[in-house]
C-alpha cells in the first residue's frame, strides 16, 4: 500500500486527469485533501474543490508538495513543461509518472535531467470506476518506483507490466479500445431499439449484457470462442447472428480500428 507521505499532483488536470482523481478517492486510498489537481484554467475544477481536492494552476506548488507527480497533458506540451520545473523535481522524493502517448521514457530523462524514476502508464477513463485497464512500463533502474505506482493502480482496475515499446499499442487497446467497445454497446443497444425495446432498456440490456461477457472472460481461464459455443446450437438464433456479424465484417472492422489506431499513435510528436 502508499507510504502516507506519498501525496499526488496530477499535472494537467483535463478528462483523463480528473477521472485517475475520482478512481483514486472512490478506492478509498486516496482522500481528496491528498490530492492536487492543477490546470492552466482551474475554473473547470471548482466542483473537485468544493469535494476537498487542493487546485492550483501553479506547478511549481504542486510538484513541492507532492511525491507522485502524475503528468496527463498534450504530447505538445510535456517537454516545455518538464524543462520549466526540472529544477523543482528530486531524484530522492519523487516519481513522475506519465500518461502521455507518444513520449518515451528516454525523452522524459532528456528533459528532466535528473536521475529521477520515470513509469509511463496508459488507465483508461473507466478509473474513475475503479475498472481501468493500466498498463505500465519503467526504466529499468527503478523497479522499485514501479512496484509503488503498481500498487497504487491496482486499487483502482487492473495493472499489467510490459516493455515500454507495448505501451503505444496498449493505447491503443486498452484507452481507444474502451471507445470501440462502448460503440459496440451502442450498436447492440440501437438493434435493440429496433426489434421493439425503449431505447433505455435496450441500453441497459446491452451493458449489462456486455459485462456479463467481459466477466465470463475474466473470471474464467476459457478463450472467448469457448463461450461461445456454449451459447451457439445448431441452427439457431445465435449462429445467425453471429454469421450475420461476420458477413458483415465486424471482426475486421474491430481489428483495423485497434491497428489504425495504434499506427496513428506513432505520428504524435
Amino acid at each position: 500500500m502508499k507510504n502516507k507521505h506519498q501525496n499526488i499532483a496530477i499535472i494537467g488536470a483535463g478528462r483523463l486527469g480528473q477521472s485517475i482523481a475520482k478512481g483514486l478517492v472512490a478506492s478509498k486510498l486516496y482522500k481528496s485533501s491528498e490530492i492536487i489537481l492543477t490546470k492552466r484554467d482551474i475554473s473547470s475544477l471548482n466542483e473537485f474543490e468544493k469535494n476537498g481536492y487542493q487546485v492550483t494552476s501553479d506547478n511549481k506548488i504542486a510538484i513541492k508538495n507532492s511525491e507522485i507527480l502524475i503528468f496527463s497533458v498534450g504530447p505538445r506540451d510535456l517537454e516545455s513543461l518538464l524543462n520549466s520545473e526540472k529544477n523543482n523535481f528530486s531524484s530522492s522524493k519523487h516519481i513522475i509518472v506519465s500518461t502521455v502517448a507518444g513520449i518515451n521514457i528516454d525523452s522524459i530523462e532528456k528533459s528532466v535531467g535528473k536521475n529521477i524514476p520515470i513509469v509511463r502508464i496508459m488507465p483508461n477513463v473507466a478509473i474513475e470506476k475503479c475498472q481501468s485497464m493500466t498498463c505500465m512500463a519503467s526504466n529499468d533502474n527503478h523497479e522499485d518506483s514501479l512496484l509503488i505506482i503498481k500498487d497504487i493502480f491496482e486499487s483502482v482496475g487492473y495493472t499489467y507490466t510490459v516493455n515500454e515499446d507495448l505501451i503505444g499499442p496498449a493505447t491503443a487497446l486498452c484507452g481507444s479500445g474502451l471507445a470501440f467497445f462502448l460503440r459496440s454497446i451502442r450498436a447492440a443497444a440501437h438493434g435493440g431499439t429496433e426489434i421493439g425495446f425503449h431505447a433505455e432498456e435496450a441500453l441497459l440490456l446491452a451493458a449489462q449484457t456486455a459485462k456479463g461477457a467481459a466477466s465470463l472472460v475474466l473470471e474464467s481461464s476459457d478463450h472467448p470462442e469457448t463461450q461461445i459455443d456454449k451459447v451457439t446450437t445448431p441452427r439457431g438464433i445465435t449462429i445467425a447472428g453471429l454469421n450475420e456479424m461476420d458477413h458483415s465484417g465486424f471482426t475486421s472492422a474491430m481489428i483495423n480500428a485497434i491497428v489504425k489506431s495504434a499506427n496513428k499513435i506513432k505520428e504524435v510528436k
